[in-house]
C-alpha cells in the first residue's frame, strides 16, 4: 500500500487535481501490471536464478493469496493487489493461478481505478487538515 499511496502523495506535492493524480496513479499501477503480465515468466526466472536458496512454499504471504484465491478468485486478488500484494507482486500471483491476460488485465483496471480515486481523494481530503496544526 506503501507504494500505491506514493503516487497520491507525490500528486498533492505537485499540485496536480485530485482526478490527475488518480489517473497517473493508475497509469503508473498498470504499467507494472502491463510489463509483468507479458514478462512475467521471464521475470519468474530472473528471480530465480538470483535466489540462493529455494524459496518456502508456504509463507504467510502465499498462504494469505491462496485463501483469497479461494474465496474471490482473481476479483479478490485484484482488489487487494494495491493494498496488500502491489502491482507486481499482485501480477505475480495472477499469472501463478494462470489467470487470462484480459481478465486479469481488466480486473487490475477496474481495482486499481476504484484504489486510485478513493486514495487521491482521501488524501486531498486529509492532508488540507493537519495545514492546521503547522
Amino acid at each position: 500500500m506503501v507504494k500505491f499511496v506514493a503516487g497520491p502523495i507525490t500528486g498533492y506535492a505537485l499540485q496536480l487535481t485530485w482526478y490527475e493524480t488518480a489517473l497517473c496513479t493508475l497509469i503508473g499501477m498498470m504499467i507494472s501490471v502491463v510489463v509483468i503480465t507479458f514478462l512475467g515468466t521471464l521475470v519468474q526466472q530472473i528471480i530465480g536464478n538470483y535466489r540462493r536458496q529455494k524459496p518456502r512454499l508456504f509463507s504467510s504471504r502465499t498462504r494469505l493469496a491462496v485463501k483469497v484465491w479461494k474465496k474471490s478468485g482473481m476479483t479478490g486478488i485484484a482488489f487487494l493487489t494495491p493494498l496488500l500484494f502491489t502491482p507486481i507482486g499482485g501480477t505475480l500471483i495472477a499469472l501463478s493461478f494462470k489467470v487470462k491476460r484480459p481478465i486479469l488485465l481488466t480486473q487490475m483496471l477496474i481495482w486499481g481505478s476504484v484504489w486510485g480515486v478513493v486514495f487521491s481523494v482521501a488524501l486531498y481530503w486529509i492532508f488540507p487538515l493537519f495545514k492546521q496544526f503547522y
